[in-house]
């Protein structure tokens, strides 16, 4: 046992039962705002912290943070996550073969589509993962979860919080600045974390109810070269050992450019997302993936600063465990 270092080469690649378990007695915040909580992390953010992120738009630039949603996406079929399915309902050609279905010559199109919620730029739920059978703050997985959905945690009740102080850390340009991006399978660590704080500056220090964005480069390179094993294989990520700098920095949410936040391969032999098992079910903390961090990469690279305003709500579907958005960063 790594006695919660903080160092990846102290963890025992052996025991992940173990490594997990004391991260998540840790770290964990049942009870911290309530029996009944259903937000989590997303707690620290406050009418005060709205003001202060509100107060950091002073050009009206607009940026979205999210991907494209079409049937090119990254999807694979794991766990039948496909690719959206986009179905026309309604056409133009429908509307000049059949131009009496409608009063004085007026015509319309409508479209559906399906798809899983988690399948490109998204949330992950509080409901999403369990530790042993409990969900976050101390509830059983069963009378959370059910098949009628999240009947405690749902995402529709982060529906008006996500607003909030954004953060970028841009780990690809400050690691490796030839490329801009981490190559697959490194860990970030704390003192990589820290280390970005530093190099860029005041803007970008960390607290509170922030919303934590975490750029590694690895969409940059997937769309030069196809996605591969974009979704689920290896990539850049957080270890497992930044868990407690992620308790400590009170941030309210974080979001990387990957499919899984967490460093793939995992950092143990056999073991399966369990950074994810610490921070949604433990310590309550909102997570989203697959997020588009080029374009804001480049603007705060460009200015030299690195916190804006923030507006990434979930769609408020009833019961839902994650969601898809469209993060919009305003500087």
């Amino acid at each position: 046992m790594s006695s919660l270092s903080e160092n990846p080469a102290d963890l025992d690649p052996t025991d992940p039962t173990g490594e997990v378990r004391a991260r998540a007695e840790a770290y964990r915040n049942w009870g911290r705002w309530g029996e009944d909580d259903v937000l989590g992390t997303l707690n620290f953010i406050d009418a005060a912290k709205r003001q202060e992120a509100a107060r950091l738009v002073t050009e009206g630039l607009t940026v979205s943070l999210g991907q494209e949603f079409n049937e090119d996406g990254p999807q694979k079929g794991w766990k039948k996550r496909n690719n959206p399915v986009h179905t026309m309902t309604g056409t133009g050609l429908d509307a000049e073969r059949n131009p009496g279905v409608h009063p004085h010559g007026i015509g319309g199109a409508d479209d559906l589509i399906v798809m899983p919620l988690q399948c490109s730029t998204q949330w992950d739920g509080l409901g999403h993962i369990f530790d042993h059978g409990y969900a976050w703050n101390g509830r059983r997985a069963g009378d959370v979860v059910t098949s009628q959905g999240d009947q405690v945690t749902g995402i529709e009740h982060a529906a008006s919080v996500l607003v909030s102080r954004g953060v970028l850390l841009d780990l690809g340009r400050h690691l490796r600045p030839e490329t801009g991006e981490l190559e697959d399978g490194y860990a970030i660590t704390t003192a990589d974390l820290e280390a970005c704080v530093a190099a860029q500056g005041a803007s970008s220090a960390v607290g509170r109810g922030d919303i934590l964005l975490v750029r590694t480069g690895q969409l940059a390179r997937v769309r030069r070269q196809g996605w591969g094993d974009y979704a689920g294989g290896p990539a850049p990520g957080l270890s497992l050992t930044t868990a407690g700098w992620l308790h400590r920095s009170e941030i309210a949410a974080i979001a990387t450019d990957t499919w899984g936040f967490e460093v793939r391969p995992n950092e143990f032999h056999d073991s399966f997302q369990p950074l994810h098992q610490i921070v949604i079910p433990n310590m309550g903390l909102t997570v989203g993936e697959m997020w588009d961090l080029e374009g804001i990469g480049r603007a705060c690279a460009e200015r030299g600063r690195y916190d804006f305003l923030l507006s990434a709500q979930p769609l408020p579907i009833t019961g839902a465990v994650g969601s898809p958005l469209n993060p919009i960063a305003l500087l």
